[in-house]
């Protein structure tokens, strides 16, 4: 099969390469699936980089996120699913061979069937985006009638959890960097965008929430907003932490001891079974009820999927970058 890869860690377009490799065959409880496209998560390129893991395998096929259609089943598999249109979860992780592929096999349940509403481009976006963003908005229960700060509110997590939050009955509070961005996550259901870089983050939440604070706060990078938290959190509020830019998070103990908050952080790659049960739920009914939008930025050919790192690395892309594999 043809496939994208890379045999050592470094720049996208010193180790990315694209050539034939042998085409895996589905084991007992496994599907082949014929992949349509690829998703590029910030989380596939620090891999290829070597930032947040080395290599674990001889030879990588990037990339966790995907979508296209089941061809093969293994041993235990229902025929019934042969034809099933599928998104993946946990493509490449603790496995040498991704979605960065004309084939991908895994695990039956990591196919899940993709409404014939959503194209192939919008399932690729689902995985790690929307799965992060069900379990920081959802993960302590309802936001109904509460009010979340989407830290990143028009990044490919930030717009999956501005809506998730507001579908969920949250009015919804979402940071940005700027005029787009604000339009971006206002457009996905956020009642109001805060630029950080032009407006004190405390001061606007608070005027926005009566001096009281918000009671969620999904978080996309703890080592550089955590001194935020006192200005942000009404008491007894929740931090979801899905991303660390740094070592180390000096939290404002304090602030955290007196408030009674919660810092919980979690890993979208090794939730557990009833935390992704819910999670795959939760996202199939918004987008049954046509209430989930997808943000695709570019949709590049696997060719090019060096010059995909490289949008995602250096933050060019407002969305999700998808690869597609003729």
């Amino acid at each position: 099969m043809r496939a994208a890869f890379y045999e050592q860690n470094g720049a996208a377009r010193a180790v990315l390469r694209l050539g034939e490799i042998a085409t895996p065959e589905p084991g007992p409880g496994e599907v082949r699936v014929r992949l349509a496209t690829s998703g590029v998560n910030p989380s596939d390129v620090k891999s290829r980089a070597g930032i947040n893991r080395k290599m674990a395998f001889p030879r990588v096929v990037p990339h966790s996120d995907g979508a296209g259609t089941i061809e093969r089943v293994g041993v235990g598999v229902p025929d019934s699913r042969l034809g099933e249109r599928v998104w993946i979860w946990n493509g490449q992780w603790k496995r040498p061979l991704g979605t960065a592929a004309e084939y991908i096999v895994l695990p039956a349940a990591q196919a899940v069937p993709l409404p014939v509403s959503v194209g192939f481009d919008g399932g690729a976006c689902l995985g790690i985006p929307a799965l992060t963003a069900w379990q920081a908005v959802m993960g302590d229960g309802s936001v109904a009638g509460k009010a979340v700060l989407v830290a990143g509110g028009a990044g490919a997590v930030g717009h999956y959890a501005v809506q998730i939050a507001k579908a969920g009955g949250a009015r919804v509070l979402a940071t940005v960097s700027g005029p787009e961005k604000a339009a971006h996550a206002v457009a996905a259901g956020a009642d109001h965008a805060i630029n950080y870089r032009s407006e004190d983050v405390g001061a606007r939440v608070r005027e926005l929430t009566g001096g009281r604070g918000v009671d969620r706060v999904v978080e996309m990078d703890i080592t550089a907003n955590a001194r935020l938290l006192p200005g942000v959190l009404a008491p007894r509020g929740t931090v979801a932490v899905y991303g660390i830019g740094g070592p180390e998070a000096p939290l404002p103990a304090p602030f955290c001891l007196f408030a009674a908050v919660t810092v919980k952080f979690f890993l979208v790659y090794d939730l557990s079974d009833a935390e992704r049960t819910a999670a795959i739920a939760g996202i199939d009914r918004l987008m049954a009820e046509g209430r989930l939008a997808h943000a695709v930025a570019a949709v590049l050919p696997l060719d090019r999927i060096a010059e995909a790192h490289e949008m995602v690395e250096q933050g060019r892309a407002m969305g999700n970058v998808v690869l597609t594999i003729a």
